[in-house]
């Protein structure tokens, strides 16, 4: 789909925003009815706090937008598949679809080391498609690592 390719661009230039700030390049966008309504990237590093992923942030502010916590219509956008703590809230906030760019091999809640996302035990199972600018994303991730050990 087209719209996923416009929105995962606008993740990716958070995630690269988020790079230039010494941030893990990782860039999420949720968008409602064809319209952004939150967007973030990684803080761990600005806050010093563990859980200010940028997944969790655009929730917590598409949430304050919406006045609800309720994300029953709308679809993240996410540079990287997010991790088991991402995926957990993703779950509660009764998201309904995520899109992301990269597998991650080592931490991935929506396919790639666990399915969270979509476990059938769980009260909400959230639409998932993987791989939309996986290279984009890929080699930004890899760069920034690659800078980070010099």
């Amino acid at each position: 789909m087209i719209r996923d390719e416009l929105y995962m661009q606008l993740a990716l230039l958070l995630a690269r925003q988020g790079a230039l700030q010494g941030e893990i390049p990782v860039g999420a966008v949720v968008v409602q009815d064809d319209e952004v309504i939150a967007w973030a990237h990684n803080e761990k590093e600005a806050r010093q706090d563990a859980t200010a992923h940028a997944e969790m942030l655009a929730m917590a502010r598409a949430a304050r937008y919406l006045g609800s916590w309720r994300l029953q219509q709308a679809t993240m956008y996410c540079s990287l598949e997010p991790c088991s703590m991402c995926a957990g809230a993703m779950i509660n906030t009764r998201l309904k679809r995520l899109v992301y760019a990269s597998r991650d091999p080592k931490a991935g809640a929506a396919g790639s080391v666990i399915d969270l996302v979509r476990y059938p035990g769980l009260n909400h199972q959230v639409e998932v498609r993987g791989g939309i600018l996986e290279e984009e994303s890929s080699k930004l991730l890899k760069e920034f690592f690659t800078d980070l050990r010099k």
